[in-house]
């Protein structure tokens, strides 16, 4: 009776034994499922070193998506399809995201547009304001753009911002210098007083290439806004100093 236990017991374990080398050596060698290898990481790579590795292993590299970025060189792999480290089988093809230099952007002309036409005409090429001011101007209309940093024609990669200034329309103390050069001095205070300014200190140089009595220089420079009335000083033209004392000494004097 022990001799058949006996038997039964190395017979069991002789079929444990067949079994185990069957599961872990006989089938694996019949579906080949030891024929898979290792995906080796090439991200970092240029193409066609990263080609050249893959093949090595018994891959086929194929060029996949184009990535535009600064972060890396251009034509380097950033990123592989299957993943690296993976079992896969030989012959598999691995595609492979290349980077491409950022496209240049030509930056549009802004100015003289309102400020949504000109923030939705950035977002179709890929651009954006990033600094927006506002300021005062008595010939721009309110939200018209009328002036921006880079300037137009200029490029700019794709994502970044521009400074723009747009106008506020007309100050609410609004007081602004007219051209007077080359206006007679009647004429000059009449400019002024359509801008409600006026003549202040008149200074005479002599000059005989102009007409007596021309405005040669003005205190404040023309387009100039000012917050409040002030006396703008003039120089004019004179033929002969001399004149200056006739003109002084007569309450009606020339222009």
């Amino acid at each position: 009776m022990k001799t058949v236990y006996h038997y039964a017991v190395i017979a069991f374990i002789v079929g444990a034994i067949g079994l185990l080398f069957l599961d872990k050596i006989v089938m694996p060698l019949y579906v080949r499922s030891d024929a898979g290898r290792f995906l080796p990481d090439v991200t970092g790579m240029s193409f066609e070193k990263a080609k050249s590795t893959l093949e090595l292993e018994g891959f086929v590299a194929k060029r996949g998506d184009v990535k535009y970025t600064s972060a890396y060189s251009a034509g380097t792999v950033i990123d592989q399809y299957p993943d690296a480290m993976q079992k896969v089988k030989p012959g598999r093809t691995v595609h492979l995201t290349i980077a491409e230099r950022e496209r240049m952007i030509m930056i549009p002309d802004l100015v003289g547009k309102s400020i949504r036409s000109g923030k939705l005409e950035l977002s179709e090429v890929g651009l954006m304001v990033d600094s927006l001011i506002s300021e005062y101007d008595a010939d721009v209309p309110v939200d018209v753009i009328r002036w921006q940093y880079p300037r137009a024609g200029d490029y700019l990669r794709r994502g970044s911002g521009l400074t723009v200034i747009i106008s506020k329309g007309k100050p609410p103390d609004f007081y602004q210098m007219p051209q007077l050069f080359g206006l007679s001095l009647e004429k000059a205070e009449q400019q002024l007083a359509k801008s409600q300014l006026s003549l202040g200190r008149i200074t005479y140089r002599q000059n005989e290439d102009l007409v007596p009595y021309t405005i040669l220089e003005q205190s404040i420079v023309s387009g100039t806004i000012l917050d409040k009335p002030i006396p703008i000083d003039v120089t004019v033209s004179i033929l002969d100093l001399n004149d200056v004392y006739n003109q002084l000494s007569d309450p009606k004097r020339k222009r």
